[in-house]
């Protein structure tokens, strides 16, 4: 015992005498980074006073999915469409990664999909490293990993163009201190979404198997223990970054909920609802609109994974069941949504399997990359407007139903339920849903309500809309950009 008592105490001793070396190795290291970050700034800056811009206001978005079609997209096109008009005399940069395309197509598309044209030029820095933030590049540890693959993302941008003003108006939280504190730039961020959130943290803690946690880990107590752990390290390391951003505006209260338990920047945070054309669809007729036979079910997203395009075809798939039984008209399921890359492709093609799998192949037709006039036209047609993200965000798409007269059925989580699935003036404006049954026995109801129940719905739901238009964003996104420019 005595030996052992001594032994111990010599590894202590040992240890101790390592302990100063190694605070001044630590420090040294510590400072050698700081200098070298110095060393980077002052270059930066350099080559900023010598680029062509002058004396201008560089102001640049991160967005490297700028040419996606989705609603993040019009967010940003409504952000620079709103800046020009204010800030005429700055330049504008988008850093984007689609470099299959000319900044002329990318414009002629925002053009064609969300019916925006800006008054002035803008310059596109077309990044080559955009794979670092596809998430089929990391099968595990994706979020840290997609995290760190931003931020050398970022870093080529950064070193292709230094703006004065960056916002990051994708979500990539890791750019901020990037651009602040190497760039020298102010910067804020519109958050569409939290990379992580309390509501993920919760489902790994109460091992509930979902999107972002897979079933053999929700099983495992082990596996979800060293989980929990690695999302509360990640979660700390994404308040950080985001404490960073001079300006903070989130899309939804939802949204605002996460970002000020993660971030802890309430004083300089603001709910800026993204904009939604909505007068585009007023002129759709709310009476007598339907035109066709039967029903028409229209679904408005992106074919991401999380949209969770699936249930609304399985639910799709039971009320067809439920129609040959109750005599329901003939019914149309449409999947309307944007394609980035071939991950969604292949997305879209797996859906298709899945209707033939259930056989409703004839009833569901996918619409891709359609542009904006065409999908007018089936929200026109519409009964009802389709939507099962569990905790989306906002849902721009949803917004447009509304406007367009397409009674809407939403999943019961995130910003539908919070912020836009509301009644008004004590008035239904929509429906909510969780579930295959749920979603089925639902739109099963709106179905049978007398057409005067159905015209009552869709009067309200377009009187709601108003709030989300594209007017209302430019004051509130003007009023909180203008930090920056000071």
């Amino acid at each position: 015992m005595a030996a052992a008592a001594r032994g111990w105490c010599d590894l202590l001793r040992f240890f101790y005498s390592l302990l100063f070396p190694g605070l001044i190795v630590c420090g040294t290291l510590c400072l050698c980074l700081i200098f070298a970050l110095w060393r980077v700034r002052v270059a930066l800056q350099r080559k900023k006073a010598s680029a062509p811009t002058g004396q201008k206001v560089v102001v640049a978005f991160f967005h490297p999915y700028c040419n996606a079609g989705g609603g993040g997209e019009r967010v940003l096109w409504c952000a620079l469409r709103a800046l020009q008009k204010k800030y005429p005399a700055a330049v504008y940069v988008v850093y984007t990664g689609d470099v299959g395309v000319s900044g002329e197509q990318i414009l002629e598309g925002a053009s064609r999909r969300f019916n925006i044209r800006l008054r002035l030029p803008v310059t596109f820095v077309f990044l080559r490293r955009r794979h670092l933030v596809e998430d089929s590049l990391y099968p595990h540890f994706t979020l840290l990993l997609q995290s760190l693959g931003s931020l050398l993302l970022g870093w080529e941008a950064l070193s292709r163009c230094v703006p004065d003003v960056y916002i990051d108006s994708m979500g990539y939280a890791f750019t901020l201190p990037l651009f602040k504190y190497v760039g020298g730039c102010r910067v804020g961020s519109y958050v569409h979404y939290p990379t992580i959130s309390t509501d993920m943290l919760s489902a790994v803690r109460s091992r509930s198997a979902g999107f972002n946690n897979a079933a053999c880990i929700a099983r495992n107590p082990v596996l979800s223990a060293a989980k929990l752990l690695y999302y509360h390290f990640f979660a700390f390391l994404y308040g950080l970054v985001g404490s960073c951003s001079d300006v903070v505006m989130v899309n939804s209260s939802w949204t605002r909920k996460h970002i000020l338990s993660l971030w802890k920047v309430g004083h300089c945070t603001d709910t800026v609802y993204p904009p939604c054309d909505v007068r585009a669809f007023l002129d759709i007729p709310l009476q007598g609109k339907r035109t066709a036979p039967g029903h028409l079910l229209v679904s408005v997203g992106q074919f991401r994974p999380e949209k969770n395009h699936a249930l609304q075809i399985r639910a799709f798939a039971k009320l067809l069941g439920r129609k040959k039984a109750e005599a329901l008209p003939s019914l149309k399921l449409v999947l309307i949504g944007g394609c980035r890359n071939q991950d969604d492709e292949l997305r879209v093609t797996q859906l298709r399997r899945l209707c033939e799998e259930l056989g409703v192949q004839e009833e569901v037709e996918f619409k891709i990359n359609i542009p904006f006039e065409e999908l007018k036209s089936y929200l026109a047609e519409g009964t009802i407007g389709l939507h099962t993200m569990w905790n989306e965000h906002f849902g721009i798409g949803i917004v447009e139903c509304m406007a367009a007269g397409t009674i809407v059925l939403a999943h019961n989580s995130g910003g539908p339920k919070l912020d836009i699935v509301v009644p008004h003036g004590g008035a239904v404006t929509g429906f909510l849903a969780e579930g295959e049954d749920d979603y089925a026995e639902t739109m099963a109801h709106i179905l049978s309500l007398p057409a005067e129940e159905r015209l009552r719905i869709r009067g309200s739901a377009r009187a709601s809309v108003g709030r989300f238009s594209d007017q209302e964003f430019d004051v509130a996104f003007l009023a909180c950009v203008e930090k920056l420019f000071e």
